[in-house]
């Protein structure tokens, strides 16, 4: 993408609303702004991060077996009067009215909807198990929305629900999807720690949060470093027992500030391995077993011809919290600094001398062929002075920058800077070529390219 035709918004000045840093980056690099409170316009440059997000995301349902769909985001409420849950929720539930009379919600979660569409549509006990899943926008009335994305009120989210006919069977799917997790965040170039959380308003009596470690998280958290330094399994088969796995993650302590006292950490942690740190949820699982089966009915015939009364669990993932989240644990004074997975572009082109013939031609020529090698490029062709464009190029983080202007073309060379390291070298555009198709990560999802 040339970045005269694009529509980049950039701000130079830090907006005065916002009071963390991700909330900071992304209205200054022009990737979200605000509509009214907690809920936000995803900007182009915003829109393609979310989307990398959520196609990694997919990606790894997917792998772990789950099945997608996609559910209304307005809801009966008959269906939560049926539960039991349309009084207790609170709220933070939007409740509607239509033209008819009939109440209804804005959803902001799915665990009804699932359950009566499992009920209406599995019969028998060989319709299981079965993990379904959609990628869709909720709304939660916050009484104080704040952070930007961080705490918003209309929010992109990965909600699952696992469908087994009896517990042993659902702590499978509820494995699965724990190593899915570990899976999904580590391809964001995230470590996320697993931690044994409260039910809330979900229900149940098993659940974990994942937390990633940043200075402005919300929880404090205290862990073993065992579970910051150990990488997420890689060639998983999700037909084989993953107990061990979660079992190896779960071992070891890990906890908020709320769910634990200090002591206990001290006593189980040698003092070398000790972490104390801010953290961000980032997702969510739940096993709650027959809490909605049990009221909806949502049952099917078992292997001797009764009926079986199902058990489930629920999966969240923050889609639109995430780039908040890698942003507060990726940046430095100069901007954001990106994963290369999720990075809107991996190449940040920098033309220092627009107007150039022969400065215009090579950015032209090395534009053709990244593109052509189905990297994501932004290409700076604009007027702009130099320090600026190294300053909105830093900002945006991208993770690689070439760098061409006139000087350097006259020894046949261009720079290349790593964007997290600030290692800067000079070599031939086709050599510049050839490093940087190398360096596309087999994590990354498919190239969005747009021009």
């Amino acid at each position: 993408m040339k970045l005269s035709r694009y529509f980049l918004p950039i701000l130079r000045d830090d907006p005065k609303e916002a009071e963390i840093v991700s909330h900071r980056l992304m209205l200054r690099a022009g990737m979200i702004r605000q509509a009214s409170a907690g809920i936000y316009v995803w900007l182009p440059f915003g829109f393609r991060v979310l989307k990398k997000i959520e196609q990694i995301v997919r990606e790894e349902q997917d792998r772990a077996g789950a099945i997608e769909l996609l559910m209304p985001t307005i809801q009966l409420a008959d269906i939560w009067r049926e539960s039991g849950r349309y009084d207790d929720y609170g709220q933070e539930m939007l409740r509607i009215e239509d033209r008819h009379g009939r109440d209804m919600l804005y959803g902001p979660t799915n665990e009804e909807q699932i359950t009566e569409l499992f009920r209406d549509s599995a019969k028998s006990y060989r319709d299981l198990p079965r993990i379904l899943y959609h990628i869709q926008w909720k709304f939660r009335d916050e009484v104080r929305p704040r952070f930007g994305v961080m705490r918003g009120r209309e929010f992109l989210m990965k909600d699952g629900y696992s469908f087994d006919l009896t517990a042993e069977d659902a702590r499978k799917s509820y494995n699965r999807m724990f190593v899915s997790y570990l899976r999904t965040f580590e391809r964001m170039g995230l470590t996320s720690i697993p931690m044994a959380a409260e039910t809330g308003p979900i229900g149940g009596d098993l659940s974990h949060e994942f937390i990633i470690l940043a200075d402005t998280g919300e929880s404090e958290v205290f862990c073993h470093r065992d579970l910051v330094e150990t990488p997420a399994p890689k060639d998983v088969d999700y037909d084989a027992d993953l107990s061990g796995i979660v079992e190896e993650w779960t071992s070891k302590y890990a906890a908020t500030s709320d769910m634990h006292d200090h002591a206990q950490f001290a006593r189980e942690v040698p003092e070398d391995k000790q972490v104390s740190a801010r953290g961000i949820e980032i997702g969510h699982i739940f096993y709650f077993g027959t809490k909605y089966s049990d009221p909806m009915r949502c049952r099917v015939q078992g292997p001797d011809g009764n009926l079986v009364t199902l058990h489930s669990g629920s999966y969240g993932i923050g889609v639109s919290r995430l780039p908040a989240a890698i942003i507060e644990a990726s940046h430095d004074d100069a901007g954001i600094v990106w994963p290369d997975t999720v990075a809107p572009f991996f190449v940040g082109l920098v033309n220092l001398k627009t107007g150039d013939a022969q400065t215009d031609a090579a950015c032209e020529d090395l534009y053709a062929k990244l593109r052509n090698a189905g990297l994501d490029v932004l290409y700076d062709d604009t007027d702009e002075r130099a320090g600026a464009k190294f300053a909105s190029m830093d900002l945006l983080g991208l993770p690689w920058q070439v760098i061409i202007g006139p000087k350097g073309l006259k020894s046949g060379e261009v720079e290349v800077k790593r964007r997290a390291t600030g290692e800067r070298s000079t070599m031939s555009p086709e050599e510049a070529l050839n490093m940087l198709v190398a360096q596309v990560p087999t994590g990354a999802p498919r190239p969005i390219q747009l021009d």
